[in-house]
């Protein structure tokens, strides 16, 4: 039985190329600092800064808004200046922001820093999205996505338990360490994936570029991006307001919001890859996005059919990481698989500001509706467009299966 378990493991994780590894080594530890993000709503707040919900939804509204931009902005600049200068610029200028954030006061600043950061910050995502495409084959490139995305998630179990402790007595010193991890990344990449690395980028493609295909033409992937954005403004909700529920009304403390989080990321860790593994190819990538948009979409509904305790919240987080698990890595193949080398970062950027626009709904949206109604309806809608969605990629599964 362990024989046959590592051997799983050990096939999960085979094939990958070594700059893959190195890259997704960068982005864990640009993500073992992410910590602002998830404390920012309980950050605003609290008595010592004194804003609103609405106030801190505006916020991350204005987060939203400068990902949309820069996931605009950082798909056209990839495709033009290529993905290793953009993500320079994008590590090293976000960690300075993130630094200067913290040392914002007024709403004015706040907000001015807050927009500017994210649309820095967002650049990056394009950028890394063909990075990832370029250092792995068609054969093994969801993996490559998966293990991406364990990096990203094992750094933000780190940078979540690490920052609900640091929370605990400092909210300022989060951003000195979210802005220093960022940096750190930046010197990594630039020693471990140097632009040597990249320069044959357009030699080793065997793809043929045809100038008409336009990711901003292709109604099947316009189709794909609004469905993704329904889902995505929901599941936002994990990293602001439903932290805020935790802490507001359930009166979770900052250490155990700080494990609910870490625990996404640690099952992220241990269960991705081999069920990835296992998954891919047996059916299309659409029937896996379905069912984990649905299980997101259960998961939200349990908050108001049960009656939440601390043991609860594990069982909704475990549910809701599930759901992810099946449909993120799924989502960043299909639209992989309708490019060409030359319109990657068009179709990666266009992909990044749905999520962009998403994380500019999702929270601000969401914390109205939590301010002027309650939790309880604002958890009712995220179940419901959340199986709305699902719904969708159905039907999309049905028709490419026809």
């Amino acid at each position: 039985m362990l024989t046959s378990t590592l051997s799983l493991y050990r096939n999960a994780y085979s094939g990958l190329s070594a700059s893959t590894w190195w890259l997704s080594f960068i982005m864990l530890v640009n993500r073992s600092g992410t910590m602002v993000l998830p404390f920012m709503t309980i950050y605003l707040t609290s008595p010592a800064v004194g804003y609103s919900i609405g106030d801190a939804g505006i916020v991350m509204g204005l987060f939203g808004l400068g990902a949309v931009a820069g996931g605009y902005l950082g798909g056209r600049l990839t495709d033009k200046f290529g993905f290793f200068l953009v993500q320079m610029i994008a590590l090293t200028g976000g960690g300075i922001l993130f630094i200067l954030l913290g040392q914002a006061k007024s709403f004015t600043g706040i907000c001015t820093l807050s927009f500017l950061l994210s649309l820095v910050n967002e650049s990056f995502r394009p950028a890394n999205a063909t990075a990832i495409a370029f250092y792995s084959k068609p054969e093994n490139r969801t993996r490559s996505f998966s293990l991406n995305r364990l990096a990203i998630n094992l750094g933000w179990a780190v940078g979540s338990a690490a920052g609900g402790i640091i929370a605990a007595h400092d909210y300022e010193l989060l951003f000195w360490v979210d802005g220093f991890t960022n940096i750190a990344a930046a010197v990594l990449m630039w020693f471990l994936l140097p632009p040597s690395k990249t320069k044959s980028h357009k030699e080793v493609t065997t793809e043929k570029p045809d100038p008409a295909h336009s990711a901003y033409k292709d109604k099947v992937f316009l189709w794909f991006i609004v469905l993704t954005i329904l889902f995505a403004a929901c599941f936002f909700q994990v990293f602001n307001n439903l932290t805020a529920y935790y802490k507001n009304e359930l009166h979770f403390s900052e250490e155990y919001i700080g494990f609910l989080n870490a625990l996404n990321g640690l099952i992220i860790t241990v269960i991705e890859m081999v069920l990835i593994f296992k998954l891919e190819g047996k059916r299309g990538k659409l029937y896996y996005i379905s069912a984990g948009v649905l299980l997101c979409g259960l998961a939200y509904m349990m908050l108001n059919v049960f009656h939440m305790n601390a043991a609860l919240a594990i069982v909704m987080i475990v549910l809701i990481t599930f759901g992810e698990i099946l449909s993120m890595p799924f989502m960043n193949s299909f639209w992989l698989v309708r490019t060409a080398s030359h319109n990657r970062g068009q179709y990666a950027g266009l992909y990044t500001i749905a999520w962009s626009i998403a994380q500019t709904l999702g929270p601000f949206l969401g914390s109205q509706v939590a301010d002027h109604a309650g939790f309880s309806l604002l958890w009712w809608i995220c179940g419901g467009l959340c199986i709305v969605s699902s719904a969708g990629f159905a039907v999309m599964h049905r028709r490419k299966s026809e």
